[in-house]
């Protein structure tokens, strides 16, 4: 059974646009744990549009399953995760002025920088993942850089759901038998949604974790969190 991360940029970004504290963060991370998210995830930019860098140290205390930070490993980045020291870290290629994650880790281009990054949050006991595409040749990069897992990027298996169900699916399910064959877990995340999550559950091999933020919280604007997170649990059963 794979497990339901939920991404809480949204509630950030909401916060944010008035100023102030409303709607609490770590009050909504505490009830999304309640109502059954098995784990919080944040990705904080540079910017700090949405999760701020303070947000990752007070979620901290807070969070009681699994709290897992992705983002682009820069600098900053490497330091706010060595003070946080969360369950896991998730290395996202996103630019600074990114909207939103929209490619994978070019892992053979990028092997030695990843490795020394690898190497230092699995050094501290921190769990990695590298944000790939479903390419079996990035997820042959990814095993070399002795990374944990992978986090495959299901943004196109999303937008082509509704076309062609059986084709969106197919790259997915090679990269992770090739996954499993390297002895590397898989995540996923990126427009998944209740539309689509059971279906990529069913035939994707070994899945152990899924991120949900945008989708999960606009479906709870009209069924609420506690529905929607439960809702999203019994499709990954």
């Amino acid at each position: 059974m794979a497990i339901l991360s939920v991404n809480v940029n949204k509630i950030a970004t909401l916060r944010n646009s008035r100023g102030g504290d409303v709607p609490n963060l770590l009050k909504v991370a505490i009830d999304l744990e309640a109502f059954g998210a098995q784990g919080i995830t944040i990705h904080p930019r540079p910017d700090e549009r949405h999760i701020k860098y303070q947000d990752a140290r007070d979620l901290k205390k807070v969070v009681q399953t699994e709290l897992n930070i992705e983002g682009n490993p820069i600098e900053s980045f490497i330091k706010l995760v060595d003070e946080v020291q969360p369950a896991q870290v998730t290395l996202v290629p996103d630019g600074p002025d990114a909207l939103t994650s929209n490619a994978g880790w070019d892992t053979v281009k990028h092997k030695d920088f990843l490795t020394k990054i690898v190497k230092h949050f699995k050094d501290q006991g921190i769990r990695t993942s590298i944000f790939v595409d479903p390419s079996i040749e990035m997820i042959e990069g990814a095993a070399l850089t002795g990374v944990d897992r992978i986090e495959l990027y299901t943004e196109d298996f999303a937008s082509h759901y509704d076309t062609d169900r059986n084709h969106a699916i197919a790259p997915y399910i090679t990269a992770a038998k090739k996954a499993t064959e390297l002895g590397i877990g898989i995540n996923a995340g990126h427009d998944l949604s209740l539309e689509n999550i059971q279906f990529f559950n069913e035939h994707v091999p070994e899945l152990l974790e899924v991120s949900i933020g945008h989708a999960l919280i606009s479906e709870s604007l009209y069924l609420g969190l506690e529905n929607v997170v439960n809702m999203y649990k019994s499709k990954l059963v």
